[in-house]
């Protein structure tokens, strides 16, 4: 899934490439990526793209005063195209589900695709006036790289594993399964301990952390084209995805714990006393 880092990256890439040229088109393959219908899609061509902004994991196209949001939820991507053809996308396109043409001043013809890969469809597209007019960036917690952020008041009163209290959007905002994994090898915190009931070490562990990881990302994602940029996550991460293999800092196997669709990976040396952690119903809530 595409978190803060990459999806900073992908706006860097669109505000260097897209702002300055008009909208040709927007074209569906799904009808159903288009959550909103009033300003209607068609509404965006002939306007001026003047701005690419980041709310969280969702990606912001200023045009001329209007906004298309993108939200690339567990599969989707951009993908970059200078040159396309003239030819016209249908409905049911496979994992191909929108094609934002824009013009430079020498046609219609570069822009990028929206796609997503799978099955289960969670991308999502929308035209509006305000990024608030989204009802998941209006609900956005505190951007965890923003001016003057605290993560101490946040912990308060959240008796909620540190793993779902990462991840949940209205809590912070950007960090999802890869880098909560990530974060909590840095902090030397179990993803099952409880947020509320961390000591003061462990809260400091986890607000070094949180920068720490995301600025590393940010720094390895930021100049790379979009194409490279999921290998370039991929290759970053110390536990995430890396089930089985050395811990970086002890030795130890990473391990996994699988949930009905996705999974975590932690070390049991740095992070849980050696224990492992087997499932929901029988692990511990360990600190």
């Amino acid at each position: 899934m595409p978190e803060m880092p990459e999806v900073d990256a992908l706006v860097a890439f669109l505000r260097e490439r897209a702002v300055g040229a008009v909208v040709a088109e927007v074209e569906l393959a799904s009808f159903s990526v288009l959550k909103t219908y009033d300003p209607p899609v068609t509404a965006l061509s002939g306007l001026q793209v003047t701005g690419v902004a980041r709310h969280g994991k969702f990606i912001d196209l200023e045009v001329d005063g209007l906004h298309l949001v993108i939200h690339l939820a567990k599969a989707g991507w951009l993908r970059w195209a200078d040159s396309f053809t003239d030819k016209r996308l249908r409905m049911g396109n496979g994992p191909l589900t929108a094609r934002v043409r824009l013009d430079a001043g020498e046609g219609p013809h570069l822009g990028f695709d929206v796609t997503e890969a799978g099955t289960r469809k969670g991308l999502a597209m929308y035209v509006v006036r305000d990024p608030a007019d989204v009802e998941g960036i209006a609900a956005l917690g505190p951007d965890p790289l923003g001016d003057g952020f605290e993560l101490a008041p946040l912990l308060q009163g959240r008796r909620m594993q540190v793993k779902r209290f990462l991840r949940d959007q209205k809590i912070l905002a950007g960090i999802g399964n890869a880098y909560s994994d990530e974060i909590l090898h840095a902090a030397r915190l179990s993803p099952f301990a409880l947020a509320s009931e961390l000591d003061a070490e462990q809260v400091a562990r986890l607000a070094a952390a949180i920068p720490e990881v995301l600025q590393q990302a940010l720094a390895s994602a930021h100049g790379k084209p979009a194409a490279e940029l999921k290998d370039a996550k991929r290759g970053g991460m110390r536990v995430h995805g890396r089930t089985g293999e050395a811990c970086p800092v002890c030795g130890d196997a990473v391990a996994e714990v699988t949930f009905s669709d996705s999974s975590l990976q932690y070390c049991p040396t740095c992070q849980t006393g050696g224990k492992p952690l087997k499932d929901r119903a029988t692990s511990r809530f360990l600190k």
